[in-house]
């Protein structure tokens, strides 16, 4: 996506240097675009738990990457049991991000890629390297796909409003700033604009951390998207007198069954969406599926965050970035990352083989060939 019209992605090999990995460190936005240098697994660990970078695909990516600089530091420690080494690595990343299933899923394909290659290091490095583009290519393809299915529900609407502005809601930061490209919610967003399609996003500030306010509406400007920031708490008002048309938002954990777990807030989005008809549509990848879970909201794991993220927030004043004490300075504060939203709230995913219900079923005709942990393909 641009930047001040320039291209970027969200993650790259520095070009004259391909042993150091790139990334837009997002803590800086939107009042500075910061490109942040990792040279270390602790570095990709740091900009995972601290948020450097944020997003299922971009947390992916970034541990694929992860995984190839782990290689490198076997090498460079002259590790013996090379393989040890990259399941205690991966083992580091994927505890600092414990709910989106992407970390864990890289971090087990660059490992399943090495596992036949011993403790050949030079073969390692090449394969890990090889996986690590390739996970980060997929991604943008993928949200490409998803760009492409989910424009159709945004043309319906338009259609059936004569060509009239579609009024869109979103939750979070699901854009190409949390995957490599394009993005998930906001990838069909992008085609409807880009097609000439009449949009408009209202985008939720998504405290503690403000990714909507910050990030959102900072790339929906780069790219000329019409949109307004609201406080999480208008959505319903919005809904209630016919301002929403849709509501797309991303995943960072989706059950086989279609329990969703995105962004905290994101429930509460979907209830008041049941309240008043309007379609409530979650956009992901496949890498975002869990097979083994049956129940999200009793069984996917929830991030619980410093509570600083909830009593402190930081914005720009007189030309530096500040950080300022919302809440009385000794009161308690709690930061649960996450929430997760049950199918029977939500209208259909937008995948990147198509739309389906949010059913065991209707996952499971899209992804035959994934799906083989789940009830439906057991019974």
């Amino acid at each position: 996506m641009d930047v001040n019209g320039k291209a970027f992605r969200t993650i790259w090999l520095k070009a004259d240097e391909p042993t150091v990995i790139q990334i837009i460190d997002q803590r800086h936005l939107p009042h500075r675009f910061v490109i942040e240098d990792l040279r270390t697994v602790d570095d990709v660990a740091i900009a995972l738990k601290e948020m450097h970078v944020r997003g299922a695909g971009v947390i992916g990516a970034s541990a694929g990457y992860g995984m190839y600089l782990a290689s490198l530091e076997a090498k460079a420690q002259d590790k013996f049991e090379v393989q040890g080494f990259l399941r205690a690595m991966g083992a580091k990343l994927c505890a600092t991000r414990p709910t989106a299933v992407n970390l864990e899923w890289a971090v087990n394909r660059q490992l399943e890629a090495v596992a036949p290659l011993g403790n050949d290091i030079d073969a390692i490095i090449a394969k890990t390297l090889e996986v690590a583009g390739a996970i980060a290519l997929e991604d943008v393809q993928l949200c490409k796909s998803i760009g492409e299915h989910g424009f159709e529900l945004i043309k319906a609407i338009s259609d059936k409003k004569q060509g009239d502005t579609v009024n869109i809601l979103t939750h979070c930061n699901a854009g190409w700033l949390g995957c490599v490209d394009n993005g998930t919610a906001t990838s069909p967003i992008y085609q409807a604009h880009r097609r000439g399609l009449k949009v408009h996003v209202w985008v939720d500030e998504t405290r503690p951390r403000n990714q909507g306010a910050r990030l959102t509406a900072w790339e929906l400007g780069q790219q000329g998207v019409p949109h307004t920031v609201i406080p999480d708490n208008v959505g319903g008002h919005l809904m209630q007198h016919g301002m929403v048309d849709i509501v797309i938002v991303g995943s960072d954990r989706t059950s086989y069954t279609g329990d969703v777990a995105n962004k905290i807030g994101t429930y509460l989005k979907a209830l008041a969406a049941k309240d008043n008809n309007i379609p409530f549509y979650v956009a992901l990848t496949y890498s975002a599926f869990d097979w083994t879970i049956s129940d999200g909201v009793k069984q996917i794991p929830i991030e619980q965050r410093d509570a600083r993220e909830v009593k402190y927030i930081k914005g720009l004043k007189d030309g530096e970035i500040t950080e300022v004490l919302l809440t009385p300075e000794n009161s308690p504060a709690v930061n649960y990352g996450f929430d997760v939203t049950p199918a029977r709230l939500i209208t259909g995913l937008i995948t990147d083989r198509g739309i389906c219900p949010a059913t065991p079923e209707g996952i499971a005709n899209l992804y035959p060939d994934l799906s083989r942990f789940s009830i439906v393909n057991q019974n």
